[in-house]
């Protein structure tokens, strides 16, 4: 089978080792269609946000379908306890909140990688019946590969802890990216949600350097382009609006407010 049919889309960590500039879309409204708009209307990627947002396994699979169908890369944000079956249902990128040191980024890592023999690899529970491997058409030792090896993970950084730790959870082998989460960390350091307050922005700009620093990718909520371009000159490649806001945006200048 041509890999632009298969089930399981694994370019997303191409594109984020491309070292060119990816613009994306947080998405936590269950809706295929809106997975389509946000392709056609030219996003690179998009992010299914199952941390915030309303979808349930079901609507999520059926959104994998509806951005494989229209050829926009996608990435998974899920709590730790989801990441099986998010994976098993085609997620070729996933990414996680809330990563505050090496060994926990360690541990993610694991939870994503297939056992090996030999003792490598990782402790992901192995059963091809899903998506992911084509409900057993591409099972095996190919489907086991093409994961290990394909799937990318983003981390998550959103507290003092993480901050500080930047540089050395962006080393861990197996961690492709790392992204801001500005809102929390705005909230952790004390300052609700002004993530502009300007320690926010230094622990940013901290975060960010270091992360380019360990030569992973870095990545930002960026919802304008003054701060798309702030946030570029720190580093930061990985650059995600939401799709909620720029709706309700255009629905209130529609409304004439």
């Amino acid at each position: 089978m041509s890999d632009t049919f298969h089930p399981l889309d694994i370019r997303m960590l191409a594109m984020l080792r491309s070292g060119k500039r990816l613009h994306g879309l947080f998405n936590g409204i269950p809706s295929p269609a809106l997975v389509e708009m946000s392709a056609f209307a030219g996003f690179d990627f998009l992010v299914i946000d199952n941390e915030h947002g309303s979808a349930d396994l079901e609507s999520t699979e059926n959104m994998l379908r509806a951005a494989r169908a229209s050829g926009i890369a996608t990435v998974v944000r899920c709590l730790m306890h989801d990441i099986p079956r998010v994976l098993d249902i085609g997620a070729g990128a996933l990414q996680i909140p809330m990563i505050n040191n090496a060994d926990e980024a360690r541990d993610l890592v694991s939870r994503i990688k297939y056992p090996l023999p030999g003792g490598l690899g990782g402790t992901r529970g192995s059963a091809f019946s899903g998506r992911a491997a084509g409900y057993g058409a591409f099972g095996g030792p190919s489907h086991t590969q093409r994961s290990n090896e394909g799937i990318a993970l983003i981390a998550m950084i959103e507290t003092p802890e993480g901050v500080a730790n930047a540089e050395a959870i962006a080393a861990v082998p197996g961690v492709d990216a790392v992204f801001v989460g500005p809102n929390d960390l705005a909230h952790t350091m004390g300052f609700e949600n002004r993530w502009h307050e300007a320690p926010v922005q230094a622990a940013i700009a901290k975060t960010l350097k270091a992360v380019a620093q360990a030569g992973k990718c870095p990545g930002i909520l960026a919802l304008n382009a003054e701060d798309e371009a702030r946030y570029a000159a720190w580093g930061a490649r990985y650059f995600a609006n939401v799709s909620t806001a720029l709706i309700l945006k255009a629905f209130r200048e529609a409304a004439g407010g």
